[in-house]
């Protein structure tokens, strides 16, 4: 089956425009020339869209109010969403990379960046939830109880973990906090697995860009967010060691992700630089970033 997009584009020329161009490229293509009647279409459609490429200045409801729509409905929070605008200035851009936009194509668009866009986020997409479902699948490999730990405490709920790659033992936990471990399997073995699961994805070759990934952990019903990344070691294998920063969390939105992205990117640039840093105080951090409603 063809992959499908949703294009909201309030010209009817470079709405049919880009609709060509998607299908001449192997794509299935549905439209809406704004918001809400592009909401009314997602309602409908039987199928879930592979990626979203929407316009910023529109009728009854603008780009923002749309993908503010999308983030904040669990059904399609998780579809690459791509601005396509004539609104090119650095605090427009930057302003769509906050609220979480996956790309940013500006007005006027030549077909191979359309497309290289559009391919690159349906890649990345399938990508994810082949992790998804292999950490799913090496944890129930340990056949543990679906039902999570309760606890009354917050604090107990949310765990942030180090882990490091050791050329003879493999994935190693090297630090995690709190200590308390109210998990439903031990720290150790989810930290392992989720290391395996993104190791087995992206290989073991150089890694020439930190990857941070949101994933839904179906078994003990809770999200985690990782970053992956590596720092140079003549002593390791290939010259490099490769180390993953995850939180365990009952709950991550996207929002959150990229604010604990800010706190993963400052421990990642401590590791790689062998500097000292507080575990503690980068929790707190990530507990105040869970713990604030986002506006």
């Amino acid at each position: 089956m063809k992959p499908l997009i949703l294009v909201v584009e309030d010209n009817a020329d470079i709405l049919f425009s880009i609709k060509l161009i998607l299908e001449a490229n192997g794509f299935q293509v549905t439209t809406a020339d704004n918001g809400e009647k592009a909401l009314k279409v997602l309602n409908e459609l039987k199928t879930i869209p592979e990626v979203i490429i929407s316009d910023i200045l529109m009728p009854k409801m603008n780009g923002y109010d749309f993908f503010k729509a999308i983030f904040e409905d669990i059904r399609w929070n998780r579809i690459p969403f791509i601005f396509l605008t004539a609104r090119s200035s650095p605090e427009e851009i930057r302003f769509g990379k906050m609220l979480g936009v996956d790309d940013y194509i500006t007005k006027p668009f030549n077909e191979e960046d359309l497309i290289a866009a559009v391919a690159g986020k349906i890649a990345r997409n399938k990508k994810i939830k082949s992790i998804n479902q292999k950490v799913e699948e090496m944890l129930l490999s340990l056949k543990i109880e679906s039902k999570a730990s309760i606890s009354e405490k917050e604090k107990s709920l949310v765990h942030l973990l180090i882990v490091v790659w050791d050329d003879r033992l493999g994935p190693e936990l090297k630090d995690y906090y709190p200590k308390q471990d109210y998990l439903p399997i031990p720290i150790k073995d989810i930290g392992t697995q989720l290391f395996q699961a993104t190791v087995s994805i992206y290989g073991n070759e150089d890694i020439t860009e930190s990857e941070g990934l949101l994933l839904n952990i179906e078994n003990i019903k809770k999200y985690g967010y990782i970053l992956f990344d590596a720092f140079q070691d003549k002593t390791s294998r290939g010259g490099e060691r490769q180390f993953m920063i995850a939180v365990i969390a009952p709950k991550i939105n996207y929002i959150e992700s990229f604010e604990i992205k800010k706190v993963f990117k400052t421990i990642s640039l401590k590791l790689k630089k062998n500097e000292k840093w507080d575990i503690e105080a980068s929790w707190e951090e990530i507990l105040e970033i869970l713990s604030t409603p986002t506006l």
